[in-house]
Parts: C-alpha cells; structure tokens; sequence
C-alpha cells in the first residue's frame, strides 16, 4: 500500500480528530496520505490515484466514496460516525485493529452491488452516474404525483401514477425503499428492487427482478413540469417530459473492506429493531 485518501465529513464532530489519529497511524506505516472534506453534497473526484479511500462519517459518506471508486476497483474503508451504520459498520473504537488486519491481508472484504443509471434525452445521453444504495425518480416539489412508464429488457412492465418510484440495490433496500414499504435484501444477493412511491393504484407493488436486465423508466405527460432524478440521495438531476432513466447492473462491483454478511443483521437488528418479537 502506497496512498491512501481520508474523506472527512465535517458534520460529524469527531471526524476532524480521527483523521488525525489515523494520518499518524499511516505516517507511522510510511503510507502517503491525502484529506479530503465532505459536506453530503459534493462533485464527483475521481480517486484513482489511491489504494484505498477511508471514510470517517455514516453511510452517506461511504456512498460518496463508492461512486467515485468503483470505475477504479478501490476498496473503501467506512469508519461508522453517524446514526444507522448499515454500509459504514467499523466502530470508531476497533479503526485501529480492522486497519491493522487490512493492511497485512487478514480483513474480510465484501464486495456490492453497483448500479449505473443514464438519462436520455432525444436519444443523446444528457446524464450518468453510479449508486450503491439506489435511484430515485419523483416530482421536485412535495405530494405531487407523476406519471411514468416502465419496461424492461424493452418489455412494457408498467405504468406508475405516483409520487415517484425507487430503483435500489441489496445494499440500499434498509434506506428510502424499505420505507416505502419495499422488502429487505441480504447484501450477498445481486437484485433490483423496483418500489413505487405512494403509487395512486392498489395494484403497484414492489418487485424484484433480475439485475442483468435493464430498467428504463419513462417521463410521461403529468401536470408536474419539474422532475428529478436522484442518485443515492446526494445527486439530484433535472428532468423534462420525454427523458428516459436507465437503470442497470454496474460490470464492477464495490469493495467495502470488514463489511460482513453478519455485521449487517446485527445492524438490522440493533438499528431498525427487526426482531420479531417485542423486547428482544
């Protein structure tokens, strides 16, 4: 290991000396380092000079961090500093050993799903990017529906009056999908999940469906005339009437470093309280 980056959010009142903590850790190891601060919204650097991206701050900060590694198969290292810890799960007291067990090839490393989306507009590609938790396609303004048509694999799947519809991966079905009312995925299984946002029909449900198809989502007439597309809650794009959004399986995958299988029940437990029972 030559170079690492450190993403600092600067939200998170600890970040600042963590970073600190973790540059001497580095220095001391003669890894080159780099800081870089993160506010939740933020342009898309390409970190390809890296071996690998530590992120100090919650699971938005990782999501960051994944978009702008993927493309160059850089594994992320997320320090929990936030609320839920589903992607971000090494606890800011264990950095240190997890760090240690990376760097001499002892960590677990798991690799996600990812997904690219585009957004065509007369046939020309106006907008693209890559999420790991999910895309979202709904009016710009608060309780207004709209209208769109989904295919896939070119094969007319449905029509959708509603708030809007959410496309996410294994990874990001605990987020904005589950609370839609979309199902829990185990992140070792590569689906997509397809949730409508207050659909208008009792019909609409949420599916599941192969990733290695492809989903396109269709902007149809509506009295709404600003729409967007957001991709895992931190990129928003604006559409117009006519603009399709293609969704599908990214060729590469993320690697997120120490992210178990059995970290994430154990936050689907502690975190959303999945138990089963009152009290358990």
């Amino acid at each position: 290991m030559k170079k690492a980056l450190i993403i600092i959010n600067i939200s998170k009142d600890t970040s600042m000396s963590l970073a600190k903590q973790i540059g001497d850790f580095l220095k001391a190891k003669k890894i080159h380092f780099d800081f870089l601060s993160f506010d939740g919204f933020s342009d898309n650097p390409k970190f390809s000079c890296y071996d690998f991206v530590i992120t100090l701050g919650g699971d938005g900060t990782v999501l960051f961090a994944a978009r702008n590694s993927v493309e160059a198969d850089i594994p992320v290292f997320p320090v929990n500093l936030g609320e839920f810890g589903f992607i971000a799960s090494i606890q800011p007291e264990e950095w240190k050993t997890e760090l240690e067990n990376y760097l001499d090839g002892r960590c677990e490393i798991e690799e996600r799903l990812m997904i690219k989306v585009c957004v065509q507009r007369d046939g020309k590609t106006v907008y693209s990017s890559f999420g790991l938790n999910d895309v979202v396609i709904s009016a710009k303004g608060a309780a207004t529906t709209v209208s769109l048509a989904v295919k896939y694999n070119n094969n007319p799947l449905c029509r959708l009056k509603a708030d809007g519809a959410i496309v996410s991966t294994p990874t990001g079905s605990t987020a904005y999908s589950a609370s839609a009312g979309g199902p829990i995925v185990g992140p070792n299984i590569d689906v997509l999940v397809l949730t409508p946002l207050n659909a208008f029909s009792l019909s609409s449900r949420p599916i599941i469906l192969n990733p290695d198809g492809k989903l396109d989502i269709s902007v149809e007439k509506c009295r709404t005339k600003e729409l967007i597309v957001t991709i895992d809650g931190q990129e928003p794009f604006l559409m117009q009437l006519g603009d399709t959004v293609s969704v599908s399986k990214y060729e590469k995958s993320i690697k997120l470093i120490s992210c178990t299988t059995e970290k994430f029940y154990n936050a689907l437990r502690s975190k959303l309280n999945w138990s089963g029972v009152p009290h358990a």
